[in-house]
């Protein structure tokens, strides 16, 4: 179960910046939307609503709630540039992948969404310097200073993470 549910491993946080490590991470972001766009291409209904593990997300609500996580990094990137270490807004993303949208709407619209965060996310990350991935937020979750160095690798595991679970239905 536990390759199932996590097929890349566990997120491990990166100690110290790295410019090596940044560029792969920057690079993982930006290649996802078309590697998420190529695992769902010739996927069927009946796949795109097949749970990628027992009481796991069917590959559909995997790529919407992609959509909405993604949607709320780059805001939490955006804020953490430009506020004094800001409380980000956390959401239940349960909740949210058990919503309407997530459940039954077809995936197209997500994936431009994607496709369009993605653009404007590493434009913004390659405009940062090594001062920018320093800033910080605080997740209220938890109530730990997270870097943007940690978020953008945190990010780019997200990315990697959620491709496996739609190529595990892909390649069954």
């Amino acid at each position: 179960m536990q390759n199932l549910q996590y097929p890349v491993g566990k997120f491990i946080a990166p100690t110290d910046f790295s410019t090596n490590l940044l560029d792969n991470y920057i690079s993982t972001i930006q290649s996802f939307p078309d590697k998420i766009i190529a695992a769902t291409s010739n996927l069927t209904e009946q796949q795109l609503d097949m749970p990628y593990r027992p009481d796991g997300w069917t590959v559909r609500q995997v790529v919407h709630h992609c959509a909405d996580s993604h949607m709320n990094s780059i805001i939490r990137l955006k804020l953490a540039l430009t506020e004094d270490k800001p409380t980000i807004k956390a959401y239940n993303e349960s909740a949210w992948a058990k919503m309407a949208d997530s459940i039954t709407f077809p995936i197209h619209d997500s994936l431009q969404i994607i496709k369009g965060v993605h653009q404007r996310w590493v434009a913004v990350l390659l405009a940062m310097n090594e001062a920018d991935f320093q800033k910080t937020f605080i997740h209220p979750a938890s109530g730990k200073e997270i870097t943007l160095f940690v978020n953008t690798a945190l990010y780019a595991w997200h990315c990697e993470h959620h491709l496996a679970h739609i190529n595990l239905v892909a390649n069954a």
